[in-house]
């Protein structure tokens, strides 16, 4: 599949185009090029566009928005920004698994962004010093494992995170809610050269746009699925974090939360997260890497679990699976074992009491 840039930037600027029905139409097309110059009843045959869709598309204004895509490339070229299409090897491949990953992320920056290890670490902008020490001490801790960290440049927890991940030489990435014309707030313009060195600042949006409210979310769907994880330090019951979490937990991928003080406003988020089974409760980096199946001991101990010398033949297949395929879904076991659902899940509630597996939020299962 072959694709013009210019079409593809110019693609997301189509007004009713968003980043699920474009990566259907260049499925179905082959190109962002062929869109622009088919006709209606072609475009409303693409799964999800429908008339409202295809009549956006052929009644756009082709030759500003092909001019504007043209404009975006010149910018890029002077400002040493690469554009990682979602056909791109060098595209996030954690966030390619998730349906409304961005058609195209822009990027400022060395870092690769399909590390081993990938971890969001968000929470409040109004952070404690509590907060700030709790995080700043967990970063330190996960420079055993190389852990790329990425949050969102904001005030708060976010800006402690990407300044800690410098001290420790950890790469980090800022996912922001504007174009990469600027950096928003302006306070963090150091911070966020520095980061170029060796992390990385990412948008999905172009050169202009704006920090507007409406951003922000779709900011921090990129947070979390770009990311094995997501580390919620400080939060209160309602905001950007909690929406990311939820976004996580959609994705399937695990949430942690750092336990705080009762009635600290600060600390009400993520004590709620731990109290609904929503995020797994951490105290340290080692707490984290252990769950994450990080820790390379941990690692070889759960290796040998498949040879305790009680369980069933049954019981061995899933131990075994778990073994090829780490944090696995009920439903892929299922299938690979070809078990039914409530054997499956008798099965793994045995293991689970005998100390061989744990369940993890998302209904996955991995070896202890």
């Amino acid at each position: 599949m072959s694709y013009s840039l210019k079409h593809t930037i110019a693609l997301t600027l189509i007004p009713g185009v968003g980043s699920v029905s474009a990566k259907a139409l260049i499925a179905y097309f082959g190109n962002a090029e062929a869109i622009f110059y088919e006709k209606k009843s072609r475009l409303m045959r693409v799964s999800g566009i429908g008339e409202k869709g295809a009549s956006a598309i052929v009644g756009m204004d082709r030759e500003c928005i092909l001019n504007r895509a043209e404009e975006e490339l010149l910018f890029m070229e002077k400002n040493g920004v690469t554009p990682l299409c979602f056909m791109d090897p060098a595209y996030p491949t954690r966030l390619k698994r998730c349906e409304d990953a961005p058609l195209i992320l822009y990027k400022q920056g060395a870092m690769d962004l399909n590390r081993e290890r990938m971890l969001a670490v968000i929470g409040t902008r109004s952070s404690t010093e509590y907060g700030r020490q709790v995080c700043e001490a967990l970063i330190e801790g996960l420079k055993t494992w190389q852990v790329g960290i990425v949050s969102g440049l904001a005030y708060g927890i976010d800006i402690v995170a990407h300044r800690a991940s410098l001290k420790q030489d950890l790469p980090t990435a800022g996912v922001l809610a504007h174009g990469l014309h600027t950096v928003y707030p302006s306070l963090h313009r150091t911070v966020a050269k520095k980061m170029l060195d060796s992390g990385a600042l990412l948008s999905e949006f172009i050169s202009g746009t704006q920090a507007d409210k409406e951003n922000f979310p779709r900011r921090n769907r990129i947070v979390a699925g770009m990311t094995d994880a997501t580390l919620v330090v400080e939060t209160g019951v309602r905001g950007g974090s909690i929406i990311t979490v939820a976004l996580a937990n959609s994705y399937n991928r695990d949430v942690f939360a750092i336990p705080g003080r009762v009635g600290q406003v600060q600390s009400s988020g993520c004590n709620r997260l731990i109290m609904d089974n929503r995020a797994a409760l951490v105290e340290t980096a080692a707490d984290l890497a252990r769950m994450m199946g990080w820790d390379k001991e941990t690692q070889s101990t759960a290796k040998q679990a498949r040879l305790f010398p009680s369980v069933t033949e049954d019981e061995k297949r899933l131990l075994d699976l778990l073994v090829m395929h780490p944090r696995c879904e009920v439903d892929v076991l299922c299938r690979l074992s070809l078990f039914p659902v409530a054997k499956t899940s008798s099965m793994l509630l045995n293991l689970e009491f005998a100390g061989l597996v744990r369940s993890l939020p998302g209904k996955l299962y991995e070896l202890v």
